[in-house]
């Protein structure tokens, strides 16, 4: 039994010990790291065996470090600078060089630090303590000669420090997951500067006024946390002063150019210019004072362009429509092409703003030709229904009734011919399409004129001179009274009847007797062109946009089987003495 056996359990347990190995946390490779280093730097031993320790620690780095990603392919050029950061730190045996590698070292965690969640911060937090106590205690004292520590302190600095690299080795697994993703960079630095700068100092005390180390050390770090004081008040005073954080982000955001003269600058030439081309050439051919750009070309849907002169190194942009290539004669560093960044995106807001504006002037302008060739069209219309109503009346005449269709010729021909030339005048000046009024009685009469042969009832009480909106009043009354006698085609006994009231307000109505429109074509009636069996919509839309701009209000009351009632009703604002 165990001869079968025995085997599988050893592969098991090298399977897992690999698979524990090789799934190592970056927060364990940060905890070896130090522990590698601590060996080096404080356990007194061959330097045969300090140089493995320390090129092991730099092994360790190179798994942990949070600059390149494990999965890069890292090009020869690019690894020049490891390998000889690897052969100073293990060949050098100084002092020095290691106090400037733990600084480098204590920035990098610090920055990792600064980017990770309150959970995952501990590791790097107790990482950042031990490089600087490891410099302060061990490091710094070594390099200034005669200032070293008393044996308890060098004692408990060899054998009690290293417990904060085991403390992250036995950490959670969760917690001390990777900060390798994200590394504040400008943090890192600052940090880095601050302990060289602190390390140098009290060199300079030590050196300059031949006291202790440790009364060195403090007066260095009273001194520096008097300096960060006095630059955190700085920073973001309260006495009215903008502060160093205002000052230093518009120097950021105006490197190079007085950033708010250019945009104001380009917000005038906005308002000035309407062809988003020609804004965006006159903008480009205004940026002469950058003198680190020489020069680039644009592109957008209508046109393309040139500026300046052509260079060697380019950077591309393309913001809603607009491909911006700016060119300089050398690479530009990350805050200009931060700043160039941002000057593209404005040029593309401005530029698209540009097109939607030029947009809605060709969409009004279509809709102005369409409303006109609609309204006409109609007018033209109804005066062909007119005509067409003559020309039957004189086929289906006899001779005896010469003299009455002479009469209905007289009355009628001048009529049509009077509103073919009111819709010609239309053509040629649209605005003044509503402006022209008729007095009430006579709108009436001429109404009962035109449709005299078509089996329409009338019915008016009191009519006087009140001034009606004459082309108003021709299209809606035309376009009702056409489409309730086209139902005559498939329901002969319709009957049609006109209503006009003038008190207490104008009210025109027209009702028919035949089926009533379908509810979809109802609902949206007078909202939006809409498709029917007898044509009913569009006119009556355009009829309903011209009564709005009149004062008026064309609205369907009633749409029951046998009883079909539409209503051009007047608004106060619409009262005319």
């Amino acid at each position: 039994m165990s001869e079968h056996t025995g085997p599988a359990p050893r592969l098991a347990w090298l399977t897992s010990l690999v698979a524990l190995f090789t799934r190592v946390a970056p927060g364990r490779w940060l905890a070896l790291m130090l522990l590698a280093l601590h060996a080096a730097v404080v356990f007194d031993a061959d330097a045969a065996v300090t140089r493995a320790f320390l090129l092991a620690h730099y092994g360790l780095f190179l798994l942990w470090q949070p600059l390149v990603r494990s999965e890069a392919r890292i090009e020869p050029r690019l690894a020049l600078p490891v390998f000889a950061m690897a052969a100073l730190l293990v060949l050098v045996d100084s002092t020095w060089v290691m106090a400037l590698w733990l600084a480098v070292l204590a920035g990098l965690v610090g920055a990792v630090a600064a980017s990770q969640h309150e959970g995952r911060r501990l590791a790097y937090l107790l990482a950042l303590a031990y490089l600087l106590a490891l410099l302060l205690g061990w490091v710094l004292p070594q390099s200034l000669g005669g200032a070293a520590l008393p044996e308890m302190l060098q004692a408990g600095v060899r054998y009690g420090l290293a417990a904060l690299p085991l403390a992250i080795l036995f950490l959670p697994a969760g917690r001390a997951r990777g900060g390798s993703s994200t590394l504040d960079f400008i943090y890192g630095l600052m940090l880095s500067l601050l302990i060289m700068v602190m390390a140098l100092g009290v060199f300079a005390v030590v050196a300059v006024a031949k006291v202790s180390y440790a009364w060195a050390l403090v007066q260095t770090l009273l001194g520096m946390a008097a300096l960060l004081l006095a630059l955190s008040w700085l920073w973001n005073p309260r006495a009215g002063f903008a502060g160093l954080g205002q000052v230093t982000s518009r120097y950021l955001l105006s490197v190079g150019l007085p950033f708010e003269g250019w945009a104001q600058r380009l917000a005038t030439l906005a308002e000035r210019e309407r062809d988003p081309e020609s804004f965006v050439r006159d903008a480009l051919s205004d940026l002469h004072e950058l003198t680190w750009i020489r020069g680039g070309r644009w592109q957008a849907a209508r046109g393309e362009g040139q500026f300046g002169e052509p260079a060697e190194h380019s950077l591309s942009h393309a913001f809603h429509g607009l491909s911006l290539t700016w060119q300089s004669t050398r690479p530009l560093t990350p805050a200009l092409a931060l700043h160039v960044r941002l000057l593209s995106q404005l040029l593309g807001y401005f530029y698209a703003s540009k097109v939607r504006e030029q947009t809605l002037r060709e969409q009004a302008y279509s809709q102005a030709i369409h409303d006109t060739g609609a309204r006409l069209t109609h007018d033209v219309k109804n005066i062909l229904q007119s005509l067409k109503t003559l020309l039957a009346a004189a086929d289906t005449s006899t001779p005896e009734d010469s003299d009455r269709l002479l009469a209905l010729m007289r009355r009628q021909l001048p009529q049509l011919a009077a509103r073919l030339s009111q819709t010609v005048d239309k053509l040629k000046q649209p605005a003044e399409m509503d402006v022209a009024h008729i007095a009430a009685h006579a709108w009436w009469t001429a109404l009962q004129t035109r449709y005299e042969h078509d089996d329409v009832r009338f019915f008016a009480d009191a009519i006087d001179d009140t001034a009606l909106p004459q082309d108003l009043f021709d299209s809606v009354a035309d376009n009702l009274l056409t489409n309730a006698l086209r139902k005559r085609q498939g329901q002969p006994d319709v009957a049609v009847e006109v209503r006009l009231e003038l008190q207490p307000l104008v009210n025109l109505t027209v009702t028919d007797s035949g089926t009533p429109a379908p509810e979809h074509v109802a609902r949206n009636l007078f909202l939006s062109p809409v498709a029917s069996d007898f044509g009913l919509g569009v006119g009556l839309y355009q009829a309903a946009r011209q009564a709005a701009r009149s004062g008026y209000r064309l609205e369907l009351t009633d749409n029951h089987a046998g009883r079909v009632t539409f209503r051009l009703q007047a608004t106060e604002s619409s009262l005319t003495p």
